[in-house]
């Protein structure tokens, strides 16, 4: 009888972008991806434009990104890259006010230079972490979209899944930020071009259109009750009918969300749903 073992797949190195405009800072970030484990350099950039272009061509898994830079500012790079497409930003920069504005753009880590080669490593590994669920999350929706295929005996082939939806939020809490699970919000209130996210009867205050957020938040968890509020639909206890005025959905929380009345059919269908 042979007696053996398998050995484990070998993990891929991920791809990593250097991105400013000092190169003292551009040789640090290069010893420090030399030092660290299964992380290797595949291009460098000193703006922002040439960045843009080199992110653009594909094969990076992450770039580590400054802040200010000339032309193209790092969080203008950033929101120029479609999400869908987007790798893993860890911005490195000597400024620390602009943390919240990073966070708001789903960075991974915010490291203020000069930068400690086992904080980015740690850095590093949570890009890998990141990347990795976001496969994941493609592959079980793909696979899915597969199985409801067969069961409706549709032979062809499944259409591409669509990236995964939010699973959390980070929002600034007293200078500090603080990870919001999506299944812990309530609900959402517009403030102009800011969104009040209500969880577990505190709110906090993040720099986002409600449009933008909506359209990150799954469907079937939310429902938009008026213009300006997203209600999750498993927090709804019941449909308040108020003579004279609007209707309006009562929380497990105690709040009351008011109901527009273009809204008010799909609200009834929701709470219909849910006491069925």
């Amino acid at each position: 009888m042979i007696q053996g073992s398998i050995s484990p797949a070998p993990v891929r190195a991920l791809r990593v972008a250097l991105v400013d405009d000092e190169p003292p800072a551009l040789r640090r970030l290069q010893m420090a991806i030399d030092k660290a484990e299964g992380a290797e350099v595949v291009g460098q950039a000193t703006n922002g434009a040439d960045a843009l272009a080199l992110i653009r061509r594909g094969g990076i898994d992450v770039v580590l990104l400054d802040i200010r830079m000339p032309g193209l500012s790092g969080l203008e790079l950033a929101r120029a890259i479609d999400p869908a497409q987007a790798p893993a930003f860890i911005f490195v920069t000597a400024f620390s006010r602009f943390a919240a504005d990073a966070f708001e753009l789903a960075a991974v880590d915010y490291l203020l230079k000069p930068v400690e080669f086992d904080r980015l490593h740690e850095a590093l590994e949570r890009a890998r972490l990141r990347l990795q669920s976001r496969v994941a999350n493609s592959r079980i929706a793909e696979l899915e979209g597969v199985v409801a295929a067969l069961r409706a005996g549709d032979a062809r082939p499944a259409a591409p899944a669509e990236p995964g939806f939010a699973e959390e939020i980070w929002a600034p809490d007293r200078g500090d930020r603080v990870r919001i699970p999506v299944s812990h919000i309530d609900w959402i209130e517009a403030e102009r071009d800011y969104v009040r996210i209500h969880s577990r009867g505190r709110s906090f205050l993040v720099r986002k259109p409600i449009r933008t957020l909506q359209s990150e938040l799954d469907p079937a968890d939310f429902v938009r009750v008026h213009r300006g509020a997203l209600v999750r639909r498993d927090r709804i206890v019941r449909l308040a009918r108020r003579p004279g005025g609007p209707a309006a959905v009562v929380l497990q929380s105690g709040a009351e969300v008011p109901v527009a009345r273009r809204q008010a059919a799909q609200v009834r269908k929701v709470v219909g749903t849910r006491g069925a």
